[in-house]
């Protein structure tokens, strides 16, 4: 088998998570966080949008972590961010985590708006 290292253009990787904080390229960072095309950011929560639809030209799919499980989004939220062209994915922040780590080395252009477990 031949293992290479992937390469994630432009945002840093989710490295790993725990109780109440993400490690993101190597920094951890404590809450709710926004990994967006123009940066990281600190997120109020599932009510905060505005970050996330400043940036809807440069987002094709973002991925909701709810948490340690998954929970259905408010219709409205979904709205907003379908209104504003960006597909919405929602799941527990594990698999979240691990899709963006995909979707991000895939070179795609995916944001990810995680509740910490």
């Amino acid at each position: 088998m031949r293992v290479t290292e992937i390469h994630y253009p432009g945002s840093p990787p989710v490295d790993g998570y725990g109780p109440g904080f993400f490690r993101v390229g190597g920094e951890v960072r404590e809450g709710p966080l926004l990994l967006l095309p123009a940066g990281i950011e600190r997120w109020d929560g599932l009510g905060d949008l505005d970050s996330i639809l400043e940036q809807s030209d440069a987002i094709d799919v973002l991925l909701m972590g709810m948490g340690p499980e998954i929970r259905p989004l408010a219709p409205e939220i979904r709205a907003r961010l379908e209104g504003a062209g960006i597909g919405v994915e929602i799941m527990a922040t594990p698999p979240a985590c691990r899709t963006y780590n995909v979707l991000l080395g895939e070179g795609r252009r995916v944001a990810a708006a995680l509740l910490p477990v």
